[in-house]
């Protein structure tokens, strides 16, 4: 084969996997963007059902505190198998041995069945001494863990499905899944929450063990719809296995471990941001408390503000770098199977510039309309304004380190990904006073930020030195997408600030008015901006040539 047609079919194989990415990241974005707007919307008539404003409070606060050790429960009750199964099928497809990856994914759902009910047990029976050991003591706790523990007999499963569909490359499942997961799950929040506060007019602890126990009937539906598109997949599946070379030959004993192996670093790195958000939960009270002397009550509406209600909200963008790390795994594990050294460093690129292309101006853009979003939300609060803009930012570096971690596990650096992430878990609690000490409740999400920034400093060393990603085509597109972000963020940020001159904060109608406005702005902003400097058809392929063409756009 000559120079130039190695040179082709090389271009090719990047431009495929360019395109797999993209329309992979499509499908994986609109069901976790949707979802998490759906998991956000609620708050509104939830929080106003609770009455008084520290009531809502109290309740973001316990709802985000079971919340937080539930995710710790969940990732580990998946025990990471999904996104090694997804990774493992990729691989085996990638050089025809699915029937080998069908056999992996059998010995996974036997698995996933036993820790599923493990961890539902622990979490339902050990909730009193979990609520000492993750949440600085607080009983109230206890049913909010007991509710949430039920999930945990369905998650497993419905999670290791995805993560089957995710490694033959079809998100669509894993996303419509999602969403319908969501809808469930927020029709039964909403409907238990008026019932008890508004008909029965019972306690707010009631009406959030509830709300918890939304997410069992969500997975009860995710479930139900993954097991329609499995059966209508099934021929397909079947033909494939048959077609299969059948050339490896490992016992029920090797694929045990060979899953285990691949799922351990998932555990720990998927669990990265919540075990950063429990450190927050389990010193946030005490640290303040030698700051500040302020009561219990008070404690935990402060922690509420950047641990709930800010947090609801930057998750949104931050689910944007969940569904590109999703997507990006499997594909960098077949390149890398196939030793396709362009194609992995190719993709590496690829998935960060698709990253920033996206992240950064919905993180500013967030910055931009937080007045009138949070006034949306949770009502007019000038400390919640501000930290819901401060944790935007720090939504950027959240959202990197997720994404670095999947290509380096796609990758198969799992040990160093995990060192780097103790590292820089290190610096935040090395951090933490000091921050809590000179920036009061700012101070968690500082500490957050440095000790992500440390992780993912060293993890895109890791990228540049071992797998020779060149980083300065994708730092200066990066740089590129933030002075246009930048712009847009002025403009938006001025257009709010002459909007208040005549709209008064209480009225929450205006201002949602105000934030429509605001993001339609921002949005068309910055997509003028990226058209007009060719910057979205370098980054997202000559498609978007047409794009810009039908918008007049020279």
């Amino acid at each position: 084969m000559t120079q130039n047609s190695q040179t082709s079919t090389t271009s090719g194989q990047v431009s495929q996997s360019k395109s797999s990415l993209i329309r992979g990241s499509a499908w994986m974005t609109a069901g976790s963007i949707f979802s998490r707007i759906l998991g956000a919307i609620y708050v509104i008539p939830w929080n106003n059902w609770f009455g008084s404003l520290l009531m809502a409070k109290l309740a973001n606060s316990l709802f985000g505190k079971g919340y937080n050790i539930y995710s710790l429960f969940l990732i580990i009750s998946t025990a990471g198998i999904p996104g090694a199964i997804s990774k493992q099928i990729a691989h085996y497809n990638a050089i025809n041995e699915y029937a080998t990856g069908n056999k992996l994914f059998r010995q996974g759902l036997k698995i996933m069945a036993v820790t599923g009910v493990l961890t539902a047990a622990i979490m339902y029976f050990g909730a009193p001494v979990l609520a000492v050991l993750l949440s600085g003591g607080d009983q109230n706790v206890v049913p909010i863990l007991r509710a949430l523990s039920w999930a945990l007999l369905i998650i497993p499963i419905m999670s290791i499905v995805r993560g089957y569909f995710q490694g033959y490359e079809q998100m669509a499942p894993s996303a419509i899944s999602q969403f319908i997961e969501q809808v469930a799950r927020v029709i039964y929040i909403l409907a238990a929450t008026y019932f008890v506060m508004k008909v029965k007019n019972g306690s707010y602890i009631t009406a959030v063990a509830q709300s918890t126990f939304a997410a069992f009937i969500g997975a009860i539906f995710g479930l139900g719809i993954l097991g329609v598109y499995f059966l209508r997949q099934l021929p397909k599946l079947r033909a494939l296995s048959k077609g299969s070379k059948n050339e490896v030959d490992l016992s029920e004993k090797n694929f045990f471990w060979e899953i285990w192996s691949q799922a351990l670093p998932f555990i720990i790195l998927d669990s990265g941001i919540v075990l950063f958000q429990i450190f927050d939960q389990q010193t946030f009270n005490f640290m303040m408390s030698t700051v500040m002397h302020l009561s219990t009550n008070t404690l935990n509406s402060l922690y509420a503000l950047f641990s709930f209600n800010s947090n609801k909200l930057i998750m949104i963008v931050v689910s944007l770098s969940t569904a590109l790390a999703i997507t990006a795994v499997p594909l960098l594990s077949a390149a890398y199977s196939k030793k396709d050294w362009p194609e992995v460093s190719a993709q590496i690129g690829n998935t960060l510039q698709l990253f920033f292309l996206v992240m950064i101006p919905s993180a500013l853009g967030m910055y931009a309309v937080a007045k009138p979003l949070y006034i949306l939300f949770y009502r007019y609060d000038q400390l919640g304004i501000f930290i819901l803009q401060f944790n935007s930012v720090i939504a950027i570096l959240l959202a990197l380190f997720t994404v670095l971690s999947a290509i380096l596990q796609g990758l198969y650096q799992n040990g160093l990904a995990i060192k780097y992430f103790l590292i820089g878990f290190g610096v935040k609690i090395i951090c933490q006073y000091p921050c809590i000490y000179l920036f009061k409740t700012f101070g968690p999400l500082l500490a957050t930020g440095i000790g992500m920034t440390v992780t993912s400093l060293l993890m895109f060393q890791l990228l540049r030195y071992k797998f020779g990603f060149e980083i300065r085509q994708t730092f200066r597109r990066t740089c590129g997408i933030l002075f246009l972000s930048t712009i847009m963020l002025i403009i938006v940020l001025a257009i709010d600030w002459g909007a208040y001159h005549f709209i008064s904060v209480d009225n929450r109608i205006l201002s949602v008015g105000l934030l429509i406005v605001e993001v339609l702005i921002g949005v068309a902003l910055y997509g003028y901006l990226i058209l007009k400097v060719r910057l979205a058809e370098k980054i997202l392929g000559p498609k978007i040539v047409l794009l810009r063409k039908k918008l007049h756009i020279s």
